[in-house]
């Protein structure tokens, strides 16, 4: 009996065992399995090099600045004291701050310093000290500072420590911009120190493409430095240029100020990071007049010698009176008069003739209260009112550019439309993507047709007689075509309009025949004039007669 028990004991035993070893081996195995490689094979991950961005003559825009990160492989150090000390004034680190860091315990591998530059590092290597070693880590270069900060957008790290572009160009294009990064599996110690001999296995990465954009840097340069002086000299809050080719959509300059460092962007304020040229809403005021116009040309409400037969005075709509910016009237004004003076009777006229629904409908083909497409990241725009929903005085107050809200690339496009013959073209900043001797043209977007051709040519004179005859006619460029309209727009606050300010804006394009650029300048809030003649439009030209010169466009006479 005590020997079958004894027997029993080992036998139970022995199935607990072979129990045991069915669980680890079988059941947990693979899972055993995993963490033993894990514990004995390390991945390091290889960051693609992020492509650059390149202006229309293929200089850089923003580029990927070597810097390392200097290290220490602990097991491999002799002498931690006298490493800290030989390369503390080099890095300009206290010496004590990197012993401590040297000698913290359960640390193998030490990241002592980032963003070491070039010299630093070859004055290091030159030291010849065991256990220090370099990893590079590209950060983001920006060479023109804050020009055209707010068009490229920077780069930062994301909630997981990845550099990912923000805003403008960065963030639109990030994906391409960024490549795909790439990994390398080593075997390696307990301590995490890699076997000298132990297996490798590596994954490449793939480069980030290149932007090469429409920008063009002289252009960019003349708007830059006149938009910071008029800024200065009209007291405005803030201002925006944009410079297009009407006839594909090509964004040429596109400058904002205040502006930001994108290589410093965490040292300034938040609010510098958004585009006010693509994100910034408006009621854009006379410039809207240009599109009424068109719409009730095209539409054949009204033609240009059509006389206005409510221009002789202040206008009643429902309970309110519609009056010129001037208080000055002008009976039987034709359509050309009623842009040239900017009467907003003659335009609450047009309207009339026209009807709200037809009125939405032109809008609506000309983009405003939509997204542009532009390939900028941070564009926003407000929606009209609904098809159906407008009433007498929204339509009244519509046609000379209040109560509706717009944004400046939305203008600038919609413009562009009369320039181009009538055809309505997308925004876009980059020609064509480029990675490793492949290209790429940026997709063609649909163009569509808003108003017949003969309807731009009749619109293009009016503006060219507002231009050369209208309040802002002291500013012209005497001998040079230039279709143009100012707008001085008011600005919204609880229920009401600011009295005491308003955004200024000059919207033109040159030669008028044929255009080679239009350009849209904003002000908001200039303190010298309210008025777009004396503030906007001089910037305008100002800016026009460096283009010119640029274009090699000679005056008509």
């Amino acid at each position: 009996m005590r020997l079958r028990f004894v027997i029993g004991i080992f036998i139970l035993i022995f199935l607990g065992l072979v129990a045991r070893l069915f669980y680890w081996q079988v059941i947990k195995g693979g899972t055993l399995s995993k963490q033993a490689e894990l514990q004995y094979n390390g991945s390091t991950k290889i960051i693609s090099p992020r492509g650059s961005i390149y202006a229309s003559d293929n200089t850089w825009l923003a580029i990927q600045k070597a810097n390392w990160l200097l290290f220490a492989e602990k097991p491999n150090l002799e002498n931690p004291r006298i490493v800290a000390d030989s390369i503390s004034s080099i890095i300009e680190e206290e010496n004590n701050d990197i012993y401590a860091l040297l000698t913290k315990p359960e640390i193998v591998w030490i990241p002592i310093k980032h963003k070491i530059t070039g010299e630093q590092k070859r004055q290091v290597e030159e030291l010849n000290i065991k256990g220090l070693g370099f990893e590079l880590e590209e950060t983001r270069f920006y060479p023109e500072g804050s020009v055209s900060a707010q068009l490229l957008g920077f780069v930062g790290k994301n909630n997981e420590g990845v550099d990912t572009g923000y805003f403008g160009l960065e963030g639109y294009y990030d994906i391409s911009l960024k490549g795909k990064s790439g990994f390398i599996e080593r075997e390696k110690d307990l301590k995490g120190v890699p076997f000298i001999s132990g297996s490798m296995s590596e994954i490449s990465s793939v480069s980030g493409a290149n932007l090469i954009t429409h920008i063009d840097k002289r252009i960019t340069s003349i708007v830059d430095s006149k938009l910071k002086e008029a800024i200065e000299k009209y007291g405005a809050k803030e201002g925006s240029v944009i410079v297009m080719n009407p006839k594909n959509g090509a964004i040429l300059a596109m400058s904002s100020y205040p502006s930001y460092d994108p290589a410093k962007y965490n040292e300034y304020d938040g609010n510098l990071y958004k585009n006010p040229a693509i994100s910034d809403t408006f009621e854009p005021g006379s410039v809207f007049k240009v599109l009424v116009m068109a719409a009730g040309l095209d539409d054949g409400a009204v033609s240009p010698d059509t006389i206005c037969d409510i221009c002789s005075g202040p206008l009643k709509v429902d309970k309110y009176f519609i009056e010129t910016w001037n208080r000055k009237y002008y009976p039987d004004s034709t359509m050309t008069d009623v842009i040239v003076h900017s009467d907003n009777v003659g335009m609450s006229f047009v309207a009339q003739k026209l009807g709200a629904d037809k009125l939405y409908d032109y809008l609506d083909k000309f983009g405003i209260g939509k997204l542009t497409g532009i390939d900028l990241q941070g564009e926003s725009n407000i929606p009209m009112r609904k098809r159906g929903t407008w009433n007498i005085v929204d339509l009244a107050t519509a046609s000379f550019g209040q109560g509706i809200s717009t944004t400046p690339i939305q203008i600038i496009r919609a413009v562009s439309a009369v320039a181009n013959d009538g055809v309505l073209v997308t925004p876009k900043v980059v020609e064509k993507i480029e990675l490793e001797g492949w290209s790429q043209n940026v997709d063609k977007k649909e163009e569509i047709r808003v108003i017949k051709k003969d309807t731009a040519e009749k619109m293009t004179e009016i503006m060219v007689q507002a231009a050369g005859h209208g309040e802002a006619q002291w500013t012209n460029l005497k001998g040079f075509s230039v279709a143009g309209k100012t707008g001085t727009a008011q600005i919204p606050i609880a229920g009401h309009y600011d009295p005491d300010a308003t955004i200024a804006s000059f919207i033109g394009f040159a030669p008028s025949n044929n255009p080679k650029f239009v350009m849209l300048v904003t002000l908001k809030e200039p303190q010298s004039s309210q008025w777009a003649s004396e503030t906007a439009a001089p910037l305008w030209y100002s800016i026009a007669k460096d283009l010119f010169a640029y274009f090699g466009i000679q005056p008509d006479n």
